[in-house]
């Protein structure tokens, strides 16, 4: 138990709010394949990428996978892919400023809808209020590694009104709702391999999809829009989106490692639910029974009235408990690059955006970690 009167102590280390775990083993096998792309003299769309492309698709129940250089990448190529061009977009307004900007960039218009907690996502209803007759796709975004209950309400939903429905599962890897695996609701969904993630590339990203279509229309857009790697026209508005061999080398060791980080992270989110059920001034999101989140993030709410960025400089100040980014401290339609974008009324993401904080979790967190960061949330909290 933390001693409230007593200094953090010099040598207890800080507990970061993220932790990119690599084994000495890991390294080894990494640097021995990014040796063998580079004695092969072949360094991008070459053998690791496939590996990587075939063993993501297989874990993710995807007929098809197409490595990029991002996710955001990955996003703007699927929504060009199914054509948003001149279009209406529904996005949530709780998400990272890329979901939006591939919007754009892919020549949509951006519309924001509302979000519900626990999901910190969109439901059926949200979607439906901010349906016009422009939308051409709606993208629903998997936050933290939490899949709404909602999918199939809002797969119905855009199959009714005749509009695409594109997963954002950049915080997802791993994560299932019912069995089913974040990705396989939509026509296809986008990936992040960014080095916070659940696993990393150190860059990169990743689109699955069922549709052999998208899978062979994202190939060309990826490669500066060539009809061939090794020559032919260039048929479409494409860019530099490859990954390197080197990057996946990288995402497919890590890729080897994504069910015990799950494991881990699942045990440590599950250790918080217990610890901090009831706690004063801190409101849980925990998973619904049906989703069986990979809990890359572990957002908390707090409680109306406690100041968040007080509340963060305490727990690393006094305890050595660092949080993380929130999951997101702002919504999309009051970040000044998107104030002209249309919406209707969005009071439960201004509410959950201004309240959020998300705890420490690692692939490697040890519950000796996770109970010092409780403890530090309840001196904290009680003052």
């Amino acid at each position: 138990m933390i001693d409230p009167s007593a200094p953090v102590p010099a040598e207890l280390a800080l507990i970061p709010p993220a932790r990119i775990v690599f084994s000495p083993e890991d390294r080894a096998r990494i640097l021995a394949l990014i040796d063998a792309a580079l004695q092969s003299g072949s360094l991008t769309l070459g053998e690791c990428g496939r590996q990587l492309e075939s063993q993501f698709a297989q874990l993710h129940a995807a007929p098809h996978a197409v490595a990029v250089a991002s996710g955001s990448a990955a996003l703007e190529i699927v929504l060009r892919c199914v054509g948003v061009q001149g279009g209406e977009v529904i996005v949530p307004a709780n998400t990272f400023f890329a979901t939006a900007a591939a919007v754009v960039h892919a020549g949509g218009r951006p519309r924001f809808a509302d979000v519900e907690a626990p999901s910190l996502a969109v439901s059926a209803e949200t979607v439906s209020v901010a349906l016009t007759p422009e939308t051409v796709a709606v993208v629903v975004v998997h936050i933290g590694g939490l899949i709404s209950p909602q999918m199939d309400a809002i797969a119905d939903l855009c199959r009714q009104r005749g509009v695409v429905l594109i997963e954002d599962a950049a915080h997802a890897h791993g994560a299932s709702l019912d069995g089913h695996p974040a990705g396989t609701w939509g026509r296809a969904a986008t990936w992040s391999f960014y080095p916070t993630k659940v696993i990393t590339s150190a860059e990169g990203g990743i689109i699955t999809t069922s549709d052999g279509a998208i899978a062979d229309a994202a190939r060309l857009y990826r490669d500066q829009g060539k009809a061939s790697f090794l020559g032919g026209g260039h048929v479409a508005m494409g860019s530099a989106w490859r990954m390197s061999e080197l990057h996946a080398a990288v995402g497919l060791v890590h890729l080897s490692r994504l069910g015990e980080f799950v494991a881990t992270r699942r045990r440590i989110g599950l250790f918080y639910d217990s610890a901090l059920r009831g706690l004063r001034g801190l409101e849980l999101l925990a998973a619904p029974a049906r989703c069986a989140s990979n809990y890359y993030k572990y957002p908390v709410l707090l409680a109306p009235g406690i100041d968040r960025a007080t509340f963060k400089r305490r727990l690393r100040q006094d305890f050595g408990v660092a949080c993380s980014g929130e999951v997101y401290a702002t919504p999309l339609h009051l970040e000044p690059v998107f104030a002209d974008v249309s919406h209707p009324p969005l009071p439960a993401a201004e509410d959950l955006c201004a309240r959020q904080v998300c705890l420490p979790v690692h692939s490697d967190m040890t519950e000796d970690e996770a109970a010092r960061v409780v403890d530090a949330l309840r001196l904290v909290l009680a003052a």
